[in-house]
């Protein structure tokens, strides 16, 4: 299977695994995987071994498979998986499984060991998704109108590493804009946030606003998203409430990193008494 076909069925994977799970809990068969998303420190040259759990509440047991993938994303910001080693930051062909195939028992749960072993040369972050799948099984018999239906279970969990004291890790902020508060909308700051760091960051935005005698009279904050490196998105910070006529300034502050804090103000103006938001 080649790179871009790879990528295409990726790109339908959520969905594939929703259609899987509904039919599968129409056939009294539940399944889970636990953790959803590994987050770990290592050290160049170093092992790591952890457990993921999976489980299985209905009534017949299961056959599993692993399989790991490469985890990036594209120019739409969409998540992409590939094979191993394929794409940027692969951490894929560094996991090993044990077991690599099992039968889950019925009503039980079973645990599979991971592990990691990364080269000495390696700085920063790098990434894979673990998926444990099931073995496809008949749903619907063949007919004169349909072709016979076989579907299975994928269950995937996000290995998000960093190799210890390598990070590099800063942001930019670019493109931003502040719309006051009116009787048609409430306050908006929208900016572009961008990843420069070799490592994956969860920056948290927040915003004060503060009226002409620097007296704090609103709070917002947007909820942290996950930033690959050399990642961009938007992030929005609204705030819905009403201030009266007057100058302010809002002072967008975002914590990333180790600790770290970026700054920025944007004085405005609201000048209408009717700034009453949605």
């Amino acid at each position: 299977m080649n790179k871009s076909h790879f990528q295409k069925l990726a790109f339908g994977t959520i969905a594939t695994i929703l259609l899987t799970l509904l039919v599968s809990a129409a056939q009294g068969q539940s399944l889970g995987l636990a953790p959803a998303e590994v987050q770990a420190t290592f050290v160049p040259g170093q092992p790591l071994q952890f457990e993921v759990g999976v489980s299985n509440d209905g009534p017949d047991p299961v056959v599993m498979r692993t399989m790991v993938t490469d985890f990036w994303y594209n120019e739409k910001n969409e998540k992409i998986f590939g094979p191993p080693g394929t794409l940027p930051r692969s951490a894929a062909n560094w996991i090993e499984f044990l077991p690599r195939n099992f039968t889950l028992p019925a009503h039980g749960a079973s645990k599979v060991k991971v592990t990691i072993t990364p080269p000495f040369d390696v700085a920063g972050g790098y990434y894979a998704v673990l998926f444990l799948e099931s073995k496809p099984e008949l749903v619907r018999e063949a007919s004169a109108q349909a072709k016979a239906l076989y579907a299975n279970v994928r269950l995937g969990s996000l290995i998000l590493l960093t190799a210890a004291r390598t990070e590099h890790e800063t942001i930019a902020i670019s493109d931003a804009t502040l719309s006051p508060p009116a009787a048609s909308r409430n306050l908006n700051l929208k900016f572009l946030l961008a990843n420069n760091s070799n490592t994956h960051l969860f920056p948290q935005p927040r915003l004060a606003v503060l009226d002409s005698s620097n007296k704090v009279v609103a709070r917002a904050e947007s909820e942290s998203k996950r930033f690959l490196p050399g990642q961009k998105d938007w992030i929005e910070v609204p705030w819905a409430g009403v201030l009266p006529p007057g100058n302010y300034k809002a002072i967008l502050t975002v914590l990333y990193g180790q600790d770290k804090l970026y700054t920025q103000e944007f004085p405005f103006t609201v000048t209408s008494t009717e700034a009453r938001l949605r």
